[in-house]
């Protein structure tokens, strides 16, 4: 179905005009501000400004090009009078001891992980493979939470250009600077992310590089280190340099040995059994949903915690555990039930590939 300017457009004709978009814009707005909520609270105000406005859209356009600028301004608006959403490793300073206390703090908006599959993205079987594989790294938590170092105009600019492979003079345009200004705001955005964050393993951190039965072979050994609480063999899966984080938990730690003594102090786990894992995607990313024995003996949910592999080393190079005050909910987002014994079996299918 297609419109001219000018002309109206019903409820359901607008929704089947712009629905296909919909994940595409809700992924947009993540990048933007670091919060699947705020992201889906923010790509609903896209599409009621698009259907407040659609009878001027002229076409010259995509539809899926128009509501990206639409989103991006919406963004950009809100960014305005929020804060930047860190990990604990981008607050700055060094690796914690992770013989200290652990310190909570919860005035920081800390970013949030991405519950959805990177296919719901991605535009579909005819899109530029170039543009699949750029909009797949661009929702792994690393480079989310590298992008809250930048200031708004350059995250924007870095997102059109280098995510949405926009030319120059269309970002230009959506976000009302000159083409030279947004070659600047990309070189300079470029530079800050070189330096943006702690660094894992070198190398790449795509799991995706690893064959499927290498990375189940890898993730089967994750969960039964922690489901036998082998705190040794925990330790035994991270890379020399691996980094683990925690938010709301200010700190963060490095290397086998500091994050093995991490679970030894601060863990309530106490045996085989008391812990449970459950898988799902986040970010596009091997994820797990961990529920921890209570005193009552029921296991209920604990932290979910985001998996980045070294395919080189064959281990775990990064992990963020998230907890929070919302975790029922926040597992149900990501497909997890309320307790592990209403789970699938451990045969049902795979869902990292």
């Amino acid at each position: 179905m297609t419109t001219t300017a000018g002309e109206s457009v019903s409820d359901a004709d607008f929704l089947e005009i712009a629905e296909p978009f919909r994940r595409e814009i809700i992924a947009h707005c993540y990048r933007m501000m670091g919060s699947h909520h705020d992201a889906e609270d923010l790509a609903q105000e896209t599409f009621l400004r698009a259907w407040r406005g659609y009878a001027k859209f002229d076409h010259r356009s995509s539809v899926r090009t128009w509501l990206h600028k639409i989103a991006t301004n919406t963004c950009l608006t809100a960014l305005q009078s929020s804060q930047r959403r860190p990990l604990p490793s981008g607050l700055g300073g060094d690796a914690f001891d992770p013989t200290d206390d652990l310190l909570q703090n919860h005035e920081v908006p800390w970013l949030e992980p991405y519950a959805g599959t990177v296919d719901e993205i991605t535009p579909g079987d005819d899109a530029d493979p170039a543009y699949v594989v750029g909009a797949r790294e661009s929702v792994r938590l690393a480079f989310i939470a590298a992008l809250q170092h930048l200031p708004e105009r350059q995250r924007a600019v870095l997102i059109l250009r280098d995510v949405l492979q926009w030319r120059a003079a269309e970002v230009a345009d959506t976000i009302g600077v000159t083409t030279a200004t947004v070659n600047s705001l990309l070189q300079r955005a470029r530079e800050q992310l070189k330096t943006a964050r702690p660094q894992a393993e070198s190398g790449s951190s795509d799991s995706s590089v690893l064959d499927d039965e290498a990375k189940r072979e890898l993730l089967a050994r994750y969960v039964s280190a922690f489901e036998r609480y082998d705190v040794d063999a925990i330790a035994e899966m991270f890379t020399d340099k691996a980094i683990w984080e925690m938010p709301p938990f200010t700190g963060w730690y490095q290397g086998p040995e500091a994050i093995g003594t991490l679970i030894r102090k601060n863990c309530p786990a106490e045996k085989a059994g008391d812990q449970i894992l459950l898988p799902t995607v986040a970010n596009g990313q091997p994820a797990f949903g961990l529920y921890m024995r209570e005193p009552d003996g029921v296991h209920r949910p604990f932290q979910l915690q985001v998996l980045d592999i070294d395919p080189q080393a064959k281990k775990v190079g990064y992990v963020v555990a998230f907890f929070s005050d919302t975790l029922e909910e926040d597992f149900a987002r990501f497909g997890l039930p309320a307790t592990p014994y209403d789970a699938p079996t451990r045969t049902a299918p795979n869902p990292w590939h």
